[in-house]
């Protein structure tokens, strides 16, 4: 079994690969040779059940940005982690959020890190109000 480090990037690919391919995470894992960590299924195909939900989250707290017009990396890992900040409450929220914003400098653009860090601290005070971090004022309204 992996680490949830490599578990949510196992999943950010998923999810990912998905959308590019205008299917579900279970259909790409379906036809993989070996099945996934269970904990990227649980994220990928949790992110697909709730979709709604968390694409109503995102556009609510991504000031200046439609979900269409981020980057797709960025937009999966935003949906990855608010499923977290919803349905895994053993995660603590500055752990969903550094993990995204870790995979955002890893794998996005320059400015994707400071993105991601604001529209997930914006999602967690909904969330999770007690345990939601201070984000910088303007991090998720860059353009």
């Amino acid at each position: 079994m992996q680490g949830r480090r490599e578990a949510r990037e196992r999943a950010l690919e998923l999810l990912y690969e998905a959308e590019a391919k205008r299917t579900t995470c279970a259909a790409i894992v379906d036809d993989l040779p070996a099945a996934p960590d269970p904990y990227a299924t649980t994220l990928a195909n949790g992110v697909d059940g709730d979709r709604d939900t968390i694409d109503g989250l995102l556009r609510a707290n991504s000031k200046g940005w439609t979900l269409e017009r981020m980057p797709a990396v960025d937009r999966a890992l935003l949906r990855l982690a608010t499923f977290e900040l919803l349905h895994q409450p053993d995660v603590p929220v500055a752990v969903a959020i550094s993990e995204a914003v870790e995979l955002a400098q890893q794998f996005s653009t320059d400015e994707s890190g400071r993105f991601v860090n604001g529209v997930l601290s914006a999602v967690a005070k909904q969330t999770r109000p007690a345990a939601a971090p201070e984000a910088a004022p303007d991090d998720a309204s860059d353009d």
